[in-house]
């Protein structure tokens, strides 16, 4: 493993709730880091000595903004570099915007990447986040956008283009998108999808973590629990090989959990993200601590 990233889900509330979200964010989530947990972890990263950059997400973390802040400064003061991710939702005006911005120009920030596509807004040349990297450009942040296309125009888009229906757009069918978009689009065998597209299992360079302690390797998919053992231990005793889920997604992709652990399954699924997460619903009473929060699987009451 060489850990280089890490990614604190601040909160799993968010101010939307948008239908491809596979943190299932939403008013209604619970779960956000005290400023205690955050020097804690930073205290635990330093331990591991790879890791390089600390980013803010979510959920929303702008909702949590004093707590991001001094995450930030936090982190900063540890010598590491940071980042957000953020839906820009407090675009309302530019100069609104911008001093929303001031202060993070401040501590400084090294990445601030803003949702902006159909997904999020009605009209992305003419929205809040727009307006958001409108601000940061004018106070000199480095800025960019998070563009994903809705799954029916990315499969229009490669039918003319190719000739062979691509389907996502960025878009992966785990979390909400499972029951939000999966309607009318075309799928695979279920025994085609024999390799995990997204993940490198063995290299690792980075993780999220949640308030709850849960360690992501993939969003649902846990190497363990901070809150349990410390997280420079996990890192140090990460074997991917001997993980009950992670090590069959190794070896045969999604396929291998339902042939390995017997599952129930559909003929046929859009894509790997898909079959692996209709998988791991299946298996969560089995590995609970291997497959969680319930917040990731669409459960609110934790």
């Amino acid at each position: 493993m060489n850990l280089t990233g890490l990614h604190f889900l601040l909160t799993y509330t968010c101010n939307y709730e948008c239908d491809h979200c596979f943190t299932w964010g939403s008013p209604f989530a619970s779960g956000t880091f005290t400023l205690n947990e955050i020097r804690e972890v930073c205290d635990e990263a330093e331990k591991i000595g790879t890791v390089e950059i600390i980013f803010f997400e979510g959920g929303e973390p702008f909702l949590y903004y004093p707590i991001m802040l001094k995450g930030m400064e936090i982190a900063k003061q540890r010598g590491f570099k940071v980042g957000i991710v953020t839906n820009g939702y407090f675009g309302t005006a530019l100069e609104d915007a911008t001093e929303w911005l001031v202060a993070i120009k401040k501590i400084g920030i090294d990445a601030l990447s803003v949702s902006n596509d159909e997904l999020h807004y009605d009209d992305p040349k003419n929205s809040c986040a727009t307006i958001v990297a409108e601000a940061a450009r004018k106070l000199g942040l480095p800025v960019d956008f998070l563009n994903l296309e809705k799954p029916e125009d990315s499969l229009e888009k490669s039918m003319k283009e190719k000739g062979e229906p691509i389907v996502g757009g960025g878009v992966r069918f785990k979390g909400r998108a499972v029951e939000k978009l999966v309607e009318g689009l075309p799928r695979k065998p279920w025994d085609s999808f024999n390799e995990c597209p997204d993940e490198d299992f063995e290299k690792l360079g980075r993780v999220h973590l949640d308030s709850l302690g849960y360690i992501h390797i993939c969003q649902g998919v846990t190497l363990g629990n901070f809150k349990k053992t410390p997280l420079s231990e996990i890192v140090r005793g990460y074997r991917p090989q001997s993980e009950p889920i992670i090590g069959l997604l190794m070896t045969g992709g999604p396929a291998e959990l339902v042939r390995k652990y017997n599952l129930e399954h559909e003929d046929s699924y859009i894509d790997a993200c898909h079959l692996c997460y209709d998988a791991r619903l299946k298996l969560r009473k089995r590995f609970p601590e291997k497959l969680a929060p319930d917040q990731m699987y669409g459960i609110m009451e934790s």
